[in-house]
C-alpha cells in the first residue's frame, strides 16, 4: 500500500501503484539518528541545547514543484520540541534569502507547533514556486530549551543559528554561531503534477557524501540529480537516505538499513526507485572491534539483502543493488578477508538477478591496475571514501534509462 499525506499529519492508505505516484514527492530527505553519546538528561554536555534561537538550514531541492511542506521530527527527543515560528524561502547566499521568497509555514493553521518526542509532523502545504536544483533556506524558531539529539551528522552544510530571538522571516542576519548539522527537518516535499517518482539512495558514508567538499552537493546523488534533472528523462526527485557509518544488520552510527528501510525509503512520498549501496561497515566491523561476535559474512549480508528486496517488491518499488566500491589499504584496521567478502558480495550482485538492476560502482571507481583499490584520481586519500571526482564518476556511470523501469 502506498502511503498519500492528504494533511498535516493524516495519512490514507490508498491501492498501490508505484508506476503513478502520487503528486507529492520527496525532494530532500536526510535520514535522522540520534547524537551520540545521549548525556543524563539535563546535563551540560557536548550536545548542544537550544533555547530561544533561529535555526537556519540550508537544503538543496532536487525536483521542483508548485506547493511544498516540511518535515519535522523529534523522534529522538527526550523532552519537547517547540518551535514558536518556521518560514521557507529561497535561498542567496550566507544567511540571506531572495527577496520576494519568503514564506512562513503553519501546522494545523498555527504557526506554532509542539512535537512531542518521538512525534513527527507534517507543515500544512502551501502554494510555492519550488525552482529544480536550487538551495532553500528553512528558518525555524525553537522556543524552548531542547537538546539537539534529532539530527543528520554529515550535513556538509553550514547552517546558522542566530543569537536570542525570532529570526525566521529576517531577510538575513548575522549569525551567533553555525553547525554543520540538520537538526529537526527531516524532508522537504513538492507537489509536481509532472514529477514521475522519487528515487531514494540507501546507504552509508559513501553516499552521504563523506569527504566530499562541504557546501558544494558533491555527494553522488546530488550529482545524480543534476544529471537526471538536466536530461530529457522523466523527471524524477531523488533522496540521500545515507548514513556515515551505518550498517545493513545492526546498529552503530543510526539504525540499521533494516530498520530504518520503512522509515527512510518505504515512507518517502511518490517513492518508485530505489539503490541500495551498504555493507561494508558489517563486513570490517569485526576487525575494528577485535570482537569475533561482530564478524558477519558475506551471506549474511545477502540475507539482509534480500530481506530489503522483499520489502521493497511488496511496495510494488524497483531496487538497484549497486556494488561495493574498494577498501584495499584503507586508513583504519583493515582485514584482507574482508575484502574476500566484500568481492563476494559482489559478485552475488552482480550475478544472482535478485536485484532489478545493477550499478557497478566497484567498475566505475576501481584501478584496473590494483583491483582491490580506488583509481588514485578518485580516491579521498583515505582509501576507504572516493573524493569529489570518484563521486563525479558514481553518477556519472549510472545508466538514466534504469529509472524508466517499473515492477510489473
Amino acid at each position: 500500500m502506498r502511503e498519500l499525506v492528504i494533511a498535516a499529519s493524516i495519512f490514507i492508505a490508498l491501492p498501490l501503484g508505484a508506476q503513478q505516484p502520487t503528486p507529492w514527492l520527496a525532494t530532500w530527505s536526510p535520514s535522522a539518528s540520534a547524537a551520540a553519546p545521549i548525556p543524563p538528561r539535563d546535563s551540560v554536555d557536548r550536545v548542544p541545547t537550544h533555547f530561544d534561537r533561529t535555526i537556519r538550514q540550508i537544503v538543496r531541492a532536487t525536483l521542483g514543484g508548485d506547493s511544498v511542506r516540511i518535515r519535522l521530527s523529534n523522534e529522538y527527543g527526550e523532552r519537547s520540541l517547540v518551535i514558536g515560528s518556521a518560514h521557507i524561502a529561497v535561498r542567496d547566499t550566507g544567511t540571506a534569502i531572495r527577496g520576494g521568497t519568503d514564506k512562513a509555514l503553519t501546522f494545523g493553521g498555527r504557526a506554532f507547533v509542539k512535537l512531542q518526542p518521538g512525534a513527527v509532523m507534517f507543515s500544512d502545504p502551501i502554494a510555492y514556486k519550488v525552482p529544480a536544483l536550487t538551495e532553500l533556506s528553512v528558518s525555524l524558531w525553537v522556543q524552548d530549551t531542547i537538546r539537539a539529539t534529532t539530527r543528520h551528522a554529515l550535513a556538509l552544510q553550514t547552517n546558522y543559528i542566530s543569537a536570542h530571538g525570532d529570526y525566521t522571516s529576517a531577510a538575513r542576519f548575522t549569525p551567533d554561531t553555525t553547525n554543520v548539522y540538520w537538526l529537526w527537518l527531516t524532508g522537504v516535499d513538492v507537489f509536481n503534477a509532472k514529477g514521475t517518482g522519487v528515487i531514494v539512495a540507501i546507504g552509508n558514508s559513501i553516499t552521504d557524501g563523506f569527504a566530499s567538499t562541504p557546501n558544494t552537493n558533491s555527494r553522488w546523488p546530488d550529482l545524480l540529480a543534476t544529471r537526471l534533472l538536466t536530461s530529457s528523462e522523466p523527471p524524477k526527485a531523488i533522496v540521500n537516505a545515507g548514513i556515515s557509518g551505518n550498517r545493513v544488520l545492526g546498529p552503530v552510527a543510526g539504525p540499521s538499513a533494516l530498520s530504518r528501510f520503512d522509515r527512510d525509503v518505504l515512507m518517502q512520498p511518490g517513492v518508485t526507485h530505489v539503490i541500495l549501496l551498504e555493507a561494508i561497515n558489517d563486513l570490517n566491523r569485526g576487525t575494528m572491534t577485535a570482537d569475533p561476535r561482530d564478524e558477519v559474512s558475506a551471506q549474511d549480508i545477502i540475507l539482509g539483502y534480500q530481506q530489503l528486496i522483499n520489502r521493497a517488491h511488496e511496495r510494488g518499488l524497483v531496487i538497484f543493488g549497486a556494488t561495493l566500491t574498494p577498501i584495499g589499504g584503507m586508513n583504519r584496521p583493515y582485514s584482507a578477508a574482508a575484502d574476500v567478502k566484500r568481492r563476494a558480495v559482489n559478485d552475488w550482485i552482480r550475478s544472482s538477478k535478485t536485484f532489478d538492476g545493477v550499478i557497478d560502482f566497484e567498475a566505475a571507481t576501481r584501478d584496473p591496475s590494483q583491483p582491490d583499490r580506488f583509481l588514485p584520481a578518485y580516491d579521498s586519500g583515505d582509501h576507504l571514501h572516493p573524493g569529489d571526482a570518484g563521486y563525479k564518476a558514481m553518477a556519472d556511470y549510472i545508466d538514466l534509462t534504469l529509472f524508466r523501469k517499473a515492477r510489473p
